[in-house]
């Protein structure tokens, strides 16, 4: 029994490369593979749009004149697979400097991750660093609450008969400590 085929085989091992593919309307795009799937769809990066005008025969004239060859810089395109009729090599892969590689520019701030639900630890760090609690209301300039404003839904204490806090909600999730002090 031969070996079982690659999910991308060929084009997979194209990734990156520079390739010219010829549509069925004659026009050639010539970039930077970066994406394919299984209908053949494509994505070029730097992409260049070239394509042959045959100029009309006047009234008199046996020939038309010579072909142009029309160039346009495209930039990121996507091509629907159903219309690409050929696929050329035309460059290998850009060569990038591994310097340079992983290299991400400084910019302000911090990174931190965006996630949903509270993080594990609050930033450690000086006093001078750390920033005050944000003030009942919202933030600093924003007036808060008109005086007894309660959401509707919301009256002034738990539903009667209901414990406050309701049962297992009165401290701590099990098993976790608070920071030492």
């Amino acid at each position: 029994m031969p070996p079982p085929k690659s999910k991308g085989g060929k084009m997979l091992s194209l990734i990156n490369w520079r390739l010219k593919v010829t549509i069925n309307d004659g026009r050639a795009f010539v970039g930077q593979m970066l994406a394919f799937d299984r209908h053949m769809n494509l994505v070029l990066a730097e992409c260049e749009e070239f394509r042959r005008i045959r100029p009309k025969k006047k009234q008199g004239e046996s020939e038309a004149g010579p072909v142009q060859e029309m160039k346009r810089t495209l930039g990121l395109v996507i091509l629907r697979g159903e219309t690409v009729v050929s696929l050329s090599v035309e460059g290998p892969p850009p060569v990038v400097d591994d310097d340079k590689k992983n290299v991400l520019p400084v910019g302000p701030g911090r990174g931190m991750p965006a996630g949903r639900g509270m993080g594990m630890m609050p930033p450690m760090g000086p006093p001078s660093l750390q920033r005050p609690p944000m003030p009942f209301g919202g933030p600093p300039g924003m007036p808060g609450p008109p005086p007894g404003f309660r959401p509707p839904g919301f009256p002034g204490g738990p539903p009667p008969g209901m414990p406050f806090p309701p049962p297992g909600f009165g401290g701590p999730p099990p098993g976790f400590q608070p920071p030492p002090q």
